[in-house]
């Protein structure tokens, strides 16, 4: 059984210390595909190394996201624009709305979805959400870009059952990770309302590391965890959970 993570910052600093050895925990525990989401233009060259490193096991995205959409956001935008015309990626991703951290470039953060959705209708490719705090936002823009080549994962999902069924309606897959297994993650109560093919797993590892590693530094092996949580949710088998899950991931990425 070959699992995938689907959104794995395997590049962070904060696996400086270990990544090969990380990354290898991974693939020993059958977890062979990892895609890359991209946080700015000071990462590029890591998330590049990386492919290099393990050209069999990792796809990259490119992309901005919201939180570090600041005042240079269109020199940001440009730099993934050169990129994309210079090679292929899988996914523009991670991309969306943060309004936890800093409300100051709202108006900002919606220029730049909206215009990397539109990079992304134009090179075919899936589109990655990052959304916190920030459901209404995120699909008012979903809603203006809706259409059949409007696709992708609604990354580190955490709304409720009526938001989940609307992620899903703009042809957007639930990224489940971590927060399914938090004994306040809620989203457990009611995730099996939501038929397993519109699921695909993921960690956002070195962040959300799922229970019994909450509030450690989280890595792509414990995505055991998050598939493991899904087998009591569904009430069906790992094997079946890997199988689905992975042909999903496969339906998004096109590999």
């Amino acid at each position: 059984m070959i699992l995938t993570d689907t959104h794995t910052h395997l590049y962070s600093e904060a696996f400086d210390e270990d990544r090969d050895a990380m990354i290898q925990r991974a693939l020993d525990a059958g977890i062979e595909r990892f895609f890359i989401p991209a946080i700015d233009s000071t990462y590029t060259q890591a998330m590049l190394e990386l492919e290099k490193a393990y050209p069999k096991n990792v796809f990259l995205m490119t992309g901005l996201h919201p939180t570090h959409v600041k005042e240079n956001y269109k020199e940001e935008l440009k730099h993934i624009e050169e990129l994309l015309a210079r090679r292929s990626f899988y996914a523009i991703g991670e991309i969306g709305i943060d309004l936890y951290w800093d409300k100051t470039f709202l108006k900002q953060q919606q220029e730049a979805f909206k215009y990397q959705i539109q990079l992304a209708k134009k090179y075919k490719l899936p589109i990655v959400i990052h959304c916190r705090d920030a459901f209404d936002e995120v699909f008012e823009v979903l809603e203006s870009e809706k259409g059949e080549d409007l696709f992708g994962i609604f990354h580190c999902f955490t709304g409720t059952l009526e938001q989940a069924k609307r992620a899903v309606s703009y042809n957007m897959k639930l990224g489940i990770g971590g927060v399914v297994t938090f004994k306040n993650g809620k989203i457990d109560t009611f995730l099996n309302e939501i038929p397993l093919t519109e699921i695909v797993l993921e960690t956002d590892a070195p962040y959300l590391a799922p229970t019994p590693y909450r509030g450690k530094r989280n890595e792509s092996l414990y995505l055991t965890e998050v598939a493991g949580k899904l087998v009591d949710i569904y009430n069906t088998s790992l094997k079946e959970i890997v199988t689905i899950t992975t042909n999903n991931s496969k339906e998004v990425f096109g590999v």
